[in-house]
């Protein structure tokens, strides 16, 4: 599934220069994620459909962080944007493929923003990552699964290199919990201003 979405292509300087990694606890971390956010958003056609797809599953604490910030977007329910990926009806290893297929069929050149839980160093555990590209989802542990997105926003839960199962398995969900709800807050606020007052076209009949 590489490639199939059209990428918005963009200078590596000026991709570089719209990622972001912060911690979930700073205090200016809505405001700079939603920026950023914001400035994607904003460079693309009106006639571009945005697509959330939130990557993961509730029987893994640490892999939960997707389905809850898509669980949080459809208590927010907006027609800005079409929403994949929440506890009730989770995208995951088993169905992923299905559901890019389905976003190819439903809507005309979706901007897909991706949605997904990470491991990484012990400095990092609790930042929140924005960046250009997809996400890779089960690369922490060792699945080859399609990579995901125009854009991607990555919480990193835990510490990776080792036993990985067991330690996504063993985060904490207070930190996961919380990192949702700034992910959720940042793509609301930031598709709400690049897209509030315009007229989005809906998704096509399945």
């Amino acid at each position: 599934m590489n490639g199939a979405w059209e990428k918005y292509s963009r200078p590596a300087a000026e991709s570089a220069a719209l990622s972001l990694k912060i911690p979930f606890n700073e205090p200016t971390v809505l405001q700079r994620l939603s920026q950023q956010l914001e400035d994607y958003l904003a460079a693309l056609s009106p006639d571009r459909r945005i697509v959330i797809v939130c990557v993961g599953t509730d029987r893994s604490t640490g892999d939960s962080l997707g389905p809850l910030v898509g669980t949080a977007l459809a208590r927010e329910y907006s027609p800005l944007f079409d929403l994949y990926g929440t506890l009730d009806e989770p995208v995951h290893a088993m169905n992923l493929g299905d559901t890019l297929l389905k976003i190819m069929r439903t809507s005309r050149q979706p901007f897909v923003i991706a949605v997904d839980a990470c491991l990484g160093q012990v400095s990092s555990v609790g930042c929140i990552q924005l960046g250009s590209g997809p996400v890779k989802p089960g690369a922490g542990v060792n699945k080859e699964l399609p990579p995901v997105g125009d854009i991607h926003m990555t919480g990193i839960v835990n510490v990776g290199g080792f036993m990985e199962y067991f330690v996504l398995q063993n985060t904490r969900l207070n930190l996961v919990v919380k990192m949702s709800d700034i992910i959720a807050q940042s793509l609301l606020k930031a598709v709400r201003q690049a897209r509030g007052s315009s007229v989005i076209p809906f998704a096509l009949p399945d």
